[in-house]
């Protein structure tokens, strides 16, 4: 299943200095082309870290055919499911590097969702308040800020 958008919806063409990087990037026509909701948010990740400027086109195409190539290693068969994952997984280190976030950081958001995902209930939307910790860790976080 791709997820598509109305006419209006759809995003614009991607910036050339993007598409001559990742050639090998899904697309449909101008655009690309993303499978599942979190393809596209770790796709609009990206873009938005590059301009803001933590990294180059050229960082992030060496970063992702880095990431690609390991996993191609381990035994990812390469069959275009896992494309995503391992954008999601060169966004991640990039930005431990850049120094964005820490990887401890990362580690504890991604269980959050993971927590507040195993307590939504079938059909509803995941939200991280729906984290049965998440209550716990603002209050720690505050107390933390008062030191």
């Amino acid at each position: 299943m791709s997820v598509s958008a109305s006419a209006d919806e759809r995003a614009p063409a991607l910036d050339p200095a993007l598409a001559a990087a990742l050639p090998e990037l899904p697309r449909e026509g101008a655009g690309p082309v993303f499978r599942e909701p979190w393809e596209a948010q770790a796709f609009a990740m990206a873009v938005a870290l590059h301009e803001r400027g933590l990294f180059t086109w050229t960082e992030w195409a060496a970063r992702l055919a880095e990431t690609i190539k390991a996993a191609q290693e381990a035994g990812d068969p390469d069959t275009g499911e896992t494309y995503y994952r391992h954008w999601l997984a060169a966004l991640e280190s990039l930005v431990v590097e850049k120094g964005a976030a820490s990887a401890e950081g990362l580690a504890r958001r991604r269980q959050a969702w993971d927590r507040a995902a195993r307590a939504t209930p079938h059909g509803q939307p995941i939200l991280l308040e729906n984290d049965p910790a998440h209550d716990a860790a603002e209050e720690d976080g505050a107390r933390r800020g008062r030191r």
